[in-house]
């Protein structure tokens, strides 16, 4: 599912013209984006949260050549599901999948 297909569902269920929903949906993607960079944490109930976690310096291996490479401390961010997102999909895809 893009971008395009989540504005069109919702439009299509709020009676909002795809237009604004797609504002909608650019604001609460770039205030995600804005609160992880700030170092902030969030977290939507029933979902899950997002979180920006600090990863160790460390040697690595280029793949390609085998030559080390030195990976220095950095931050990335990371997406945890929430328990009510984890059962919901599990018993879903047990019904219609297996």
């Amino acid at each position: 599912m893009t971008k395009a297909d989540i504005v069109d569902v919702i439009a299509s269920g709020t009676g909002l013209t795809k237009v604004e929903t797609e504002a909608v949906v650019d604001g609460f993607i770039q205030t995600v984006i804005t609160s992880l960079r700030d170092g902030k944490n969030i977290e939507i109930r029933g979902f899950g949260s997002f979180k920006v976690k600090k990863r160790k310096g460390r040697i690595a291996r280029n793949p390609r050549t085998g030559d080390q490479v030195q990976v220095d401390e950095h931050y990335v961010p990371i997406f945890k599901v929430s328990k009510d997102l984890k059962v919901q999909v599990n018993e879903n895809l047990k019904r219609t999948l297996g």
